[in-house]
Order: C-alpha cells, then structure tokens, then sequence
C-alpha cells in the first residue's frame, strides 16, 4: 500500500510537470515571435515622429500645398496610423495570441495598408496626368476632386474592412486582388511616364537651336514635371520592395492553403517598414520639404533647449 501511495504521488508530480512545461511552452513567446516584435518598435517609434515632422511641415506650410502635395499629406496620414494603431496592435498580438487583437490587426493594420498603396497608385496616376496633360492639368486635376478621391479611398477601405467578419477568405481574396491592381495600375501609369519623358527628351535634342520664350518656359515646366515624376517612381520602387513578400504569400495562401506564419509575420512587419522609410524618402526626393522639416526640428530644439 505505501509503495502504491508513492507510485500515485509521484504520477501525480510528473503529470502537473508536465502540465507547467506545456503551460509555459504554450504561453512562451517563441525566437522568432521576440525577433519580429523587436524590429517593430524601432519601425513605431521611426514612423510616428517622422510622419508628424511631414504632416505639420505640409500644414503649416500653405506655400509648398498642391494637389500633389495633398496626395502625400494622405500617404503621411496612413503611414502615421500604420505607427500609432496598426504597429502597437501587431506586437501585441505577437505576445498574445488574443482573438481580440488579431481581429483588430486585420481590421485596423490591413486597412491602412491597403490605403498607403492606393494612395500611391492615386500618385502615379496624378505624375502620369500631370506630364501627359500639362497644358490642362489644372483645370483637369483640381484639389477638390483630389479631396473626393482620397476620401472615397479611405472610406471604401474601412467599409471594406467589415467584410472580414462576413467571410474572411472572401476579405483576403478581396485584398489581394486589390493589391495586384494597384500594383499593375502604378506601373503601367510609370511605363506611361517613361515614354513621355523619352519622347521629351528626342524633341529637346531636334530642337537645340533658339527657341520662343514660350517654348523655353513649357520646356522648364516639363522639367519640373519630370522631376515630381522620378520623385514619385522612388517611393513606388520601395512600396513593391516592401508589399511583394505579402502579396506572394497571400496569393500562395488562398490558392494552396499555405500556412506560414512566421513568414507572413515577417512580412506584415517589412510592409510597416514602409511607413518608417517614407518621412526619409519625402526629406530626400522633396527639398523644399525637407528644408521646412528642418526648420522645424531645429525649432523643436530650440524650445526644449530653452525650457531646460
């Protein structure tokens, strides 16, 4: 009987040791759950303070605002959710697995995502409009149809969102093919573009002799336009660098029922990526705003310094 007794306790101990090694391994972040989470904080804090310098610079700025001006202060807007909202979220479902959050991850992080990249194509077709209609783009292309246009894209972006609770196959179907339209939309307006520029460019070599001021001041316009242009290809060529991983895999998932989800973890955290990379792309491909976010850093400097 006592021996009996110490047998059961001792079946007893190693069942509860062993309840608390799958308790702690089931609650236990994995390597690579702690390695995502770890490069999503730099990703936050990079993305909400460089997004805010670019928001308040275009705000506070009335001179340097355009409707292509108005486009990017809406790609700084998603990209400044994408820090505040959709980036805390994901390193919190990260380290909880809770359905809560990775509802809200789908419903807020998606959403800004998807807005970031029609926002971007919306750019392109801007830059392609702008060289092709020059003459008109003014009357053509006026801030309140570019105001209506954002604004149908985040609206139609967030209702959509709501989809997921209906049929969440349906809502990632839905996503991808929204990608992949944006992605071919952008391009195909950039081929656009390529041509006119290299069309420009063989009138400018079978014209070298004197021209007529108006000529010359056409000549300057498409110039500039050219530039704005080539702005915009750079931001384009990060935001494909940055979506392809999840496009792919998005894609594999719904034809083959993949399952990756360390892969695809690692790829929402390279599309937020997108979102701390733009502020230096703005500052590096748009003088004239990096020189008021300048101003304003060093002003933000200034007053600390001074309340020191």
């Amino acid at each position: 009987m006592r021996n009996d007794f110490k047998m059961a306790n001792h079946t007893v101990q190693m069942n509860n040791e062993s309840e608390s090694e799958d308790f702690s391994r089931r609650y236990r972040p994995e390597t690579a759950i702690i390695i995502n989470c770890i490069l999503n904080a730099p990703l936050m804090l990079i993305s909400i303070p460089g997004n805010a310098l670019v928001l308040a610079a275009i705000i506070r700025t009335p001179s340097i605002r355009s409707t292509h001006m108005i486009m990017l202060c809406s790609l700084a807007v998603s990209d400044l959710l994408v820090g505040f909202i959709a980036d805390p979220l994901f390193i919190a479902r990260e380290l909880t697995s809770h359905r809560v959050l990775v509802n809200l991850v789908v419903v807020m992080g998606y959403s800004v995502c998807v807005i970031s990249l029609c926002t971007m194509t919306a750019i392109s077709l801007d830059r392609f409009l702008a060289l092709h209609y020059h003459m008109t783009y003014a009357s053509l292309v006026t801030s309140l149809r570019v105001k209506y246009t954002l604004g149908m894209i985040w609206l139609t972006n967030f209702l959509l969102s709501g989809f997921y609770f209906i049929n969440a196959s349906a809502y990632f179907f839905v996503i991808a093919s929204m990608t992949v339209i944006c992605i071919i939309t952008s391009s195909f307006a950039y081929i656009c573009i390529y041509r006119i520029v290299r069309r420009h460019q063989l009138q400018i070599h079978s014209q070298q002799q004197a021209v007529a001021t108006s000529n010359a001041e056409n000549s300057i316009n498409m110039i500039r336009l050219k530039r704005s242009a080539m702005n915009t290809f750079v931001f384009y060529i990060f935001l494909i660098i940055c979506y392809s991983p999840m496009y792919i895999m998005l894609t594999v998932n719904l034809s083959k029922k993949a399952i990756w989800t360390k892969e695809w973890n690692f790829s929402v955290t390279l599309v937020f990526m997108n979102s701390s990379i733009n502020p230096f792309l703005f500052c590096w491909r748009l003088r004239e705003l990096r020189v008021i976010v300048t101003k304003t850093i060093r002003k933000i400097i200034g007053r600390q310094t001074e309340n020191h």
